[in-house]
């Protein structure tokens, strides 16, 4: 049902906005308070909201080939199910934890 990811995908939205950006400075910080809900502790995308929301794994090829260019924009623009955070994190908030998820990849 289409409904689910949306009100999932509007609970992640307002659950990001609740810790300010400007308070978190390292990337496990961010990663911590915007995407462990979805993608999980180890970043497989294997939590609930993460399955309901058909989270990508970081493991996966495809984000694993994909450069940090490409993993900027979706984190900026959004991407599928997943939200943007273009105007809730800064490039170098964006910068960082990519930095950490590259080393979920391992």
């Amino acid at each position: 049902m289409k409904v689910i990811p949306r009100v999932v995908a509007t609970f992640c939205l307002a659950a990001s906005m609740v810790s300010p950006a400007s308070a978190q400075t390292s990337g496990v910080e961010i990663y911590k308070s915007k995407c462990v809900l979805c993608h999980g502790d180890a970043g497989l995308g294997d939590t609930s909201v993460g399955k309901a929301m058909k989270a990508a794994s970081y493991k996966d090829p495809a984000v694993v080939k994909a450069t940090d260019a490409e993993l900027t924009a979706v984190v900026k623009n959004g991407k599928g199910n997943m939200a943007a955070f273009g105007k809730t994190l800064t490039d170098a908030q964006i910068k960082a934890v990519i930095a950490y998820v590259r080393t979920l990849q391992k």
